[in-house]
């Protein structure tokens, strides 16, 4: 049998050498479907079609049976996973003459996973050579059939081939296996998949000869190894021991000596293969083939020798861990890994894989061979030079690869992706050491690359002291940062400047060292944030700042940019306190609508509004300093207010607020790379260092870094450190129990909330974030009233905390003026309703009220008008509201710097009386998780600069179900 023509024929089957890299499909399908599998008629390939019945009482199919044409359905469905089904079953619809190749068996592979459940019929053309109900058999798909070895028996003077498959966890001979369609082994009513392209055609050899091989001795051995070596990478081959007996070697050890592990890379097209081998003694094994170790007796007995597997696995292992991509791979029937080239060289994952390798002793063969390797052959040399110019530090940096240096943007540019590798003048890429690295991303976070050098403004002075190495300084740079360290790092050589003789009033202690303070830094040319508590007179220390300016500038203009609500305040404190400062207001459609007068005044005031509207002309004046008060107004970089802001001009910039961080430390960023430039490094890099290690994992030593970073350049003076002539102010809660119908609302609606987030991941919190910030937004509306939500299905009028609230204003007004803050103005209107049917005067201030100047007004001097309803948008800042002693906080909100701010309306400078500040919450809802959530989370702004702080932001599933009722 083994003719020269037999081993010829034989030898076309095996697979070729070269690798390729498999076609990945994935499942999907129709439920109301069902497949028929079939022969075309003529050419007996495997023909898969889709059919539409109606199933009868019984569960049978009724005729007629109508076909569905799969690509009509792949073209109208959405689903990517449903389309791919659709076209793996027109594929065995069409060319039923072509030759079917291993996309075929993944296509197939992709039909009988069957995601869908569909119902699989093989088709009886004895019955009928159409397709309709008698003439089709249900079938059952089982598992994919890969497990066949041959078996080679010695029966002298032949040895016998013979093949045997385990299926289903049973063996089975040749004689027992039933081949169906060339794809399918069927055994009882379950078709087999044979999974591997390779196998089918050795099955489909073996049909030719009956199940059965015969090889004379004296031709086994050229059988062997033109035929058996390479068919075992697919096809485990079995030498029974009784063939010889095994050598004693064999049996101590089972694994024969001198193994080493060895990766061959070659190409193909635009990927690298990564061929892992295991070499035992002169033969080399591939490890993710089964091919067995054997070797040939004295008598010319073939024995079977053991793989080392422990060695092998870890391997296969250690390849795994290079690359997510490679443990993917392992599902396919390659004897290779691969990778694109791009993800191979350029993006420098091969230099950390190579180190990897080769530290476990892996021999790596084909790298020089490989298209595009153009990595530079030298090392790099790092040269460095810092020198001092007007207001920054300009730093030189030199590396060089041979005669080639790369360019400071590309060097950036590779430092930024982390990448080793940076594109050089003469198209090859240089490595760059791995200590620079860092080193130099640090350099590139500090400055900006202006004219080949890299500038560093000095107000982060700190930054060029700790990022370089002394001998990279020169002489006037060692001086500078010696002088910056003492005198602005410590603030201890403030000097005392005179109160202008042109203020109009006196200022306290720390209220002179606030002029102080923005006199010292200004000396140098550095900007910064005076951060004072609501209440501590910023104002009028920005006011005799300004005066004091006019001894230090010849064109002291400068732009005061502030919320609409605080345009007149700041009128008024001007007037009161220097009415010889020319101003400008810019507002209103009829202002001023460019800068040609400008320099006839001192101050030009305008809102952010406005800013936004008039930056065309306000961004080519330069000012001599630019205020922003309530500066957290800018605190999104990507708002509006904060672009414009950005593009202002002016010798100097200083923000002003009392919160200078709500919600997290970006908040902080926004507003000092608005008043000090530079300071804090890139948006990247901030959130790198800072934002992500402080307010996601509360990094100690972070937060007392950025501290120590900031320090200098804000300046915050809480009342308890200086106010301490202000009256005590008393806090109190006062819980308003639910009636019963209020309740039942409540618990209704808090159980849709507790439902849907039982039923969704961490993850899917972010995509409904929305839905949740509603529903936890409707149970605080239920905790004031249910009317709120004007919900018919949902009944209720009653709400305790506006009877609490109706109590306590008719005991208390007759002696005492009385705020009312909400954050809803529906449950403001509530409460309107209720005074105006008691006939009791109030003043009323939301986002819509005009006339904001006369309710003040009227509330602070009107001695009727007892009570003040507001909402904590509209009326949480900028209202001095001193005549009130009462403060009522309807609904508790999740960050308490807002609830303090309504407070602070009349707890601040002026008062003469004690403060009472009550606080109205509902037991047994989320008020009382919000007051939690508020005691227990106060750490971030008290490391930082010690103010209030929100935590709504980045909460996850967990804490959000902690806020509702067991």
């Amino acid at each position: 049998m083994a003719t020269p023509e037999f081993m010829s024929d034989f030898q076309q089957l095996l697979p070729k050498e070269e690798p390729s890299i498999p076609v990945s499909i994935t499942d999907s399908g129709n439920a109301k479907l069902f497949i028929v599998l079939k022969q075309y008629k003529f050419h007996k390939q495997l023909c898969i079609e889709l059919y539409q019945a109606e199933i009868s009482q019984a569960g049978k199919i009724k005729n007629p049976l109508t076909p569905v044409n799969p690509l009509d359905l792949a073209l109208r469905t959405t689903d990517v996973i449903a389309a791919r089904f659709f076209s793996a079953i027109a594929r065995f619809q069409n060319n039923p003459t072509a030759a079917r190749t291993a996309s075929d068996l993944e296509a197939l592979k992709t039909i009988v996973k069957n995601p869908l459940q569909l119902d699989f019929y093989y088709h009886n053309p004895e019955f009928s050579e159409k397709i309709v109900a008698g003439s089709i058999q249900p079938v059952t798909m089982g598992p994919l059939a890969n497990d066949l070895s041959l078996w080679v028996q010695w029966a002298e003077p032949f040895y016998e081939l013979t093949l045997q498959a385990a299926i289903d966890g049973k063996e089975y001979n040749w004689n027992d296996l039933r081949i169906k369609y060339d794809y399918f082994f069927h055994l009882g009513d379950t078709l087999y998949t044979i999974g591997n392209f390779h196998l089918i055609n050795v099955i489909r050899f073996f049909m030719r000869t009956n199940g059965l091989i015969r090889i004379h001795e004296s031709k086994f051995k050229s059988f062997q190894e033109t035929i058996l070596t390479p068919l075992a990478d697919y096809l485990p081959i079995r030498y029974p021991d009784s063939l010889s007996p095994i050598p004693e070697q064999v049996i101590q050890t089972g694994i024969p000596s001198g193994q080493e592990k060895i990766i061959y890379l070659s190409e193909l097209g635009n990927y690298v293969i990564i061929d892992p081998v295991m070499k035992y003694g002169n033969v080399e094994i591939p490890v993710r083939t089964k091919r067995q170790l054997y070797i040939t007796d004295e008598d010319g007995k073939i024995q079977t020798m053991y793989r080392n597997e422990p060695a092998e696995t870890g391997f296969i292992a250690l390849l795994i861990k290079q690359h997510p991509d490679f443990l993917e791979q392992l599902d396919n029937d390659l004897r290779h890994f691969y990778l694109h080239k791009n993800r191979f060289l350029e993006e420098e994952w091969f230099f950390t894989a190579f180190e990897v390798w080769e530290k476990e002793g892996i021999s790596i063969y084909g790298f020089n061979q490989l298209k595009g390797n153009k990595l530079n052959s030298h090392r790099a040399k790092v040269n460095i030079k810092v020198t001092s110019g007007l207001n920054w530090f300009s730093t030189d940096i030199k590396v060089g690869f041979g005669n080639q240096t790369a360019s400071l943007t590309r060097l950036q540019h590779a430092v930024r992706n982390k990448n080793k590798y940076v594109q050089l003048g003469d198209g090859t890429l240089g490595i760059l050491p791995e200590q620079w690295i860092e080193k130099l991303a640090d350099y590139f976070t500090s400055g900006e690359i202006i004219d080949n050098s890299l500038i560093t403004p000095k107000i982060n002075f700190s930054e060029v002291k700790k990022l370089y190495e002394e001998q990279m300084l020169d002489s006037e740079v060692k001086v500078e940062l010696a002088m910056y360290t003492d005198k602005i790092a410590t603030n201890t050589t403030i000097k005392e400047v005179r109160v202008p003789d042109e203020f109009n009033g006196s200022l306290r202690k720390y209220q002179h060292h606030g002029l102080d303070w923005l006199n010292f830094i200004d000396d140098y040319n550095f900007g910064g944030i005076l951060a004072d508590d609501m209440g501590l007179g910023k104002s009028i220390q920005i006011i005799a700042f300004i005066l004091l300016q006019r001894n230090k500038v010849k064109q002291n203009t400068n732009l005061l940019v502030v919320p609409t609500s605080l345009l007149f305040n700041w009128q008024d404190e001007v007037q009161k306190f220097a009415p010889s400062i020319k101003i400008l207001t810019l507002y209103n459609a009829d202002r001023q609508k460019n800068t040609n007068s400008f320099n006839g005044y001192e101050i030009i005031l305008t809102s952010y509004g406005t800013l936004i509207s008039d930056i065309t002309f306000l961004q080519h004046y330069t000012f001599n300093y630019v205020f922003l008060d309530e500066s957290q107004n800018i605190k999104n970089i990507e708002s509006q207010r904060y672009q414009a802001a950005r593009l202002l001009k002016s010798r100097n910039k200083i923000a002003i607020t009392g919160t200078p961080i709500e919600n997290n430390t970006f908040d902080l960023y926004a507003q000092l790379s608005f008043a000090c430039p530079g300071l804090l490094g890139s948006k990247q890099h901030f959130k790198h260092i800072y934002s992500t290690p402080i307010d996601t994992f509360k990094v100690k030593r972070r937060s007392i870094e950025l501290q120590k970073k900031v320090a200098p350049f804000i300046l915050r003076r809480t009342k308890a450190e200086v106010a301490t002539e202000l009256p005590d102010k008393t806090e109190m809660i006062c819980y308003c129990p639910m009636s019963e119908e209020q309740r039942n609302v409540y618990d209704t609606c808090e159980k849709e909330l507790r439902d849907f987030l039982t039923d969704i991941t961490n993850e899917e919190i972010s995509r409904n974030s929305m839905h949740v910030l509603r529903g936890l937004t409707r149970l605080r509306q239920i905790c004031n009233s249910p009317q709120l939500l004007k919900d018919e299905k949902l009944q209720g009028d009653g709400s305790a905390k506006i009877e609490m609230l109706l109590d306590q204003i008719e005991s208390k007004s007759p002696q005492h003026k009385i705020l009312i803050f909400s954050q809803f103005v529906g449950m403001l209107n509530l409460i309107k309703k209720e005074l105006e049917a008691r006939n009791i005067a109030f003043e009323y201030l939301t986002g819509q009220t005009k006339n904001r100047e006369l309710a003040v007004h009227n509330f602070q001097n009107e001695a009727g008008i007892r009570v003040f309803l507001i909402s904590l948008k509209a009326g949480g800042t900028g209202l001095n509201l001193t005549a009130a002693d009462y403060v009522y906080i309807v609904d508790p909100w999740w960050n308490p710097a807002v609830e303090n701010q309504a407070i602070d309306r009349s707890y601040r400078i002026g008062q003469k009386k004690n403060v009472v500040a009550i606080r109205l919450i509902t037991p047994g809802t989320i008020e009382e998780k919000i007051v939690k959530l508020q005691n227990t989370k106060k750490e971030l702004s008290d490391k930082l600069i010690r103010t209030a702080t929100s935590y709504l932001n980045g909460i996850s599933k967990a804490e959000l179900l902690s806020l509702l009722n067991e």
